[in-house]
C-alpha cells in the first residue's frame, strides 16, 4: 500500500513541484493551499505525513503547528518547509514538536531523503499489530504470545507452528505444508515430529484457556485453526 503525503503549501508553483518530486518516489499526494483546505482533507483523510509551509497566510508558523498538533491524528508527523534558515527558527519548531525541518530552497533528493527518515522513525515506533483469534494475541516481531491477557511461553517451534495458523485463521495445512513452513526443508513423510508439536502447543493453549479449542485436527489432512 502506497504511503501518502499532505502537502500545505500556498504557493502553487512549489506545491506542484513537491507534488512531482513525492509522486515520482512513489508517494500518492494530497495538496492543500491553505490552512483551511488542510482542516476539510484532514476530517476525512489521514496521511502518513504532513509537509507544511511556517508561513501560510494570516496564521504564524507557531499557529500553523499548533493547528496541526491540535487535529485528528495529531501523532501524523510534520516536517516544517520554511525561508528562515536561523538556529533559533529551527530549534524551536523542532521543540515545538516538528519532526524535521527543510530549509528552502530545496534540493529534491534532500526532501526525499528526510521525508523517507521520518516515515521510517514512525514505522519503528509503532505499535506492533498483533494477529488475534478469540483470546489469543500473536505479537509476530516482537515473537510474543498472549492467552486470555497472559503471556504463554511456547518452543521456537511451537511459536512458528501457531503463527503460521493463525495468518490463515479456518484453513486446513497438511502435514506436509506446515513442515516446509516451519523447518524451513523438504518433506519426508515426517508425520510424527509435526505431530509431537502440535501436540505440544495444544496442550499449552489448553491449560492457558480450558474453555476453548483453538487447533483443530482434520482427519487425513492435517490441521486447523478454529475461528470460533
Amino acid at each position: 500500500m502506497r504511503q501518502s503525503i499532505l502537502v500545505i503549501e500556498d504557493d502553487s508553483d512549489i506545491n506542484d513541484l513537491l507534488k512531482r518530486i513525492l509522486s515520482g518516489a512513489g508517494y500518492d499526494v494530497l495538496q492543500s493551499y491553505s490552512w483551511t483546505e488542510a482542516l476539510l482533507l484532514l476530517k476525512t483523510a489521514t496521511p502518513d505525513l504532513i509537509l507544511s509551509d511556517l508561513m501560510l497566510p494570516g496564521m504564524s508558523g507557531e499557529q500553523v503547528f499548533a493547528k496541526l498538533r491540535g487535529e485528528p491524528g495529531s501523532d501524523i508527523p510534520v516536517i516544517i518547509l520554511s525561508a528562515k534558515d536561523g538556529i533559533t527558527d529551527k530549534v524551536g519548531l523542532l521543540d515545538g514538536g516538528a519532526d524535521d525541518y527543510i530549509t528552502k530552497p530545496f534540493a529534491p533528493d534532500e526532501v526525499l531523503a528526510r521525508v523517507r527518515v521520518v516515515l521510517r522513525r514512525r514505522k519503528k515506533s509503532a505499535p506492533e499489530e498483533a494477529l488475534v483469534c478469540k483470546n489469543i494475541a500473536v505479537y509476530p516481531e516482537l515473537r510474543r504470545v498472549e492467552v486470555c491477557g497472559q503471556e504463554l511461553t511456547l518452543t521456537a517451534i511451537e511459536f512458528d507452528l501457531l503463527l503460521t495458523l493463525m495468518r490463515s485463521p479456518g484453513k486446513v495445512f497438511s502435514r506436509e505444508r506446515l513442515y516446509e513452513e516451519v523447518w524451513k526443508d523438504g518433506y519426508y513423510g515426517t508425520d510424527h515430529t509435526v505431530n509431537v508439536h502440535v501436540s505440544n502447543l495444544r496442550k499449552k493453549l489448553k491449560e492457558a484457556d480450558p474453555d476453548e479449542e483453538y487447533i483443530q485436527s482434520v482427519y487425513g489432512i492435517g490441521f486447523r485453526l478454529v475461528k470460533s
